[in-house]
């Protein structure tokens, strides 16, 4: 699927990325689809505090920009899967290095085992998140 183009001009390449990735959920999405593909309900679990309609919006208009891919199994009941494309996965590498900038410089250089974030680079699954301590950034 091609990444679908918004109305408007976009000014430059940042500009049309923000455009992707805008909204306050989409990034954190990203990150849970990162290691694995996910049901729906497992998504709302690791992205606590998202509505199931602001995520059901979310996850659509991800899909619409080739960024998450959405499979349906023809089973019963019925099972549907999102995953990251091959385009989602470069996009969430180069959001590394923003990450990497605000745990440097906004978590003081290491991820806050309070705040029940795991670091990309080790590979383990993503904690919930929507601690306390992230709240208030939001």
């Amino acid at each position: 699927m091609r990444t679908a183009r918004r109305p408007g001009a976009y000014h430059c390449g940042i500009d049309a990325a923000i455009d992707v990735i805008g909204g306050k959920w989409k990034v954190l999405i990203l990150w849970a689809l990162d290691e694995r593909p996910c049901r729906f309900g497992e998504l709302r679990r690791l992205v606590p505090g998202v509505t199931e309609k602001v995520l059901a919006s979310q996850l659509r208009e991800l899909e619409e920009d080739g960024i998450v891919h959405r499979e349906v199994y023809d089973e019963i009941p019925p099972h549907v899967e999102y995953s990251l494309t091959a385009l989602g996965v470069s996009l969430n590498e180069s959001l590394a290095p923003l990450g990497a900038w605000g745990r440097q410089n906004l978590l003081g250089g290491a991820y806050p085992a309070e705040a029940g974030l795991s670091d990309p680079g080790t590979r383990t699954p993503p904690a919930p998140i929507g601690t306390p301590a992230l709240a208030s950034r939001e």
